[in-house]
């Protein structure tokens, strides 16, 4: 009898293990999906926040009315940053871009005073830039307004493709994730069957039953989910090892969204297949538990 006990409680840690392993691996994968999503996002905002909105000047405007003029528009509610780059200074950027001087065989400085303009990420989309651009050529001062059109329109083409292969990723993983969990979890609960049936003819109630598969699945689901963040925070530690610039778009708010959504998803998912299952053996009768 003894030896019985043993090789059962042996048989139900084994069957825990495996839950867990199999969990563990299958929060990594979802973890993996909240992270490419909210990373994409943050990369997204990256590149729009570093689109350059050129404002060229004319030559009869002075300094100090082009540095009014920045300060006017650095308070509009679309600009992040502005900068003033006078004739000289793009002369001398462009001289040591091209390794020669224009105006030495021009006889003049071709270049014009700009402001260097970058947009908040919420108004750089085509629609925003068409009217903000209008909005600045009406000023006297601004000769032509340039801008990559083309960048934004590819940033969010590619943004919306990227986006929706996420979705249709995280949702088939989430199916396959809940028809392996609830499979496992299924198989534990069955080799318990009889005795979930004797304790209904004891008198238990169903809750007093379901009680300890439910602490249980939430005990494993937990310790799923911590195995996947610490998975996953080692991934994103060695990314940072060979690139630390990665910070301006793996911030600590994608991590904690991350971690976050794991746990809240391990503790859910296996805490539902335990539910589902253990009341599937509940509705069963005696004589349908030795047919399965």
């Amino acid at each position: 009898m003894r030896k019985q006990k043993q090789t059962n409680r042996r048989r139900h840690g084994m069957q825990v293990v495996t839950l867990c392993i199999s969990t563990t691996m299958v929060l990594i994968l979802l973890g993996l999906v909240v992270f490419c999503v909210l990373t994409a996002h943050n990369l997204s905002n990256y590149v729009k926040e570093n689109l350059t909105v050129t404002v060229m000047l004319s030559d009869t405007v002075s300094v100090n009315d082009a540095h009014r003029l920045c300060r006017e528009v650095y308070h509009r509610p679309y600009a992040r940053n502005i900068d003033y780059v006078s004739k000289e200074q793009a002369l001398k950027e462009q001289s040591e871009a091209m390794g020669s001087d224009p105006s030495e065989f021009l006889g003049v400085n071709p270049f014009v005073a700009t402001l260097e303009l970058q947009l908040k990420s919420d108004y750089a989309n085509p629609d925003s830039l068409r009217w903000i651009a209008r909005e600045l050529a009406r000023n006297p001062m601004v000769t032509d307004v340039a801008y990559q059109a083309d960048l934004m329109d590819s940033v969010n083409r590619n943004l919306k493709k990227v986006s929706l292969v996420l979705v249709v990723l995280a949702v088939l993983l989430t199916f396959i994730s809940y028809s392996l969990i609830s499979n496992t979890v299924r198989l534990g609960v069955y080799s318990r069957r009889f005795l979930i049936h004797t304790m209904k003819l004891v008198g238990a109630s169903w809750g007093f039953i379901r009680r300890p598969f439910m602490l249980n699945g939430l005990t494993v689901g937990l310790v799923a989910a911590l195995l996947a963040c610490i998975v996953l925070g080692g991934a994103v530690w060695t990314l940072f090892q060979y690139e630390p610039a990665l910070d301006t778009i793996i911030t600590w708010q994608v991590l904690a969204l991350t971690a976050a959504a794991v746990v809240l998803f391990g503790l859910i998912i296996t805490s539902l297949c335990s539910y589902i299952s253990v009341n599937r053996f509940l509705k069963m009768r005696a004589s349908e538990l030795y047919k399965i």
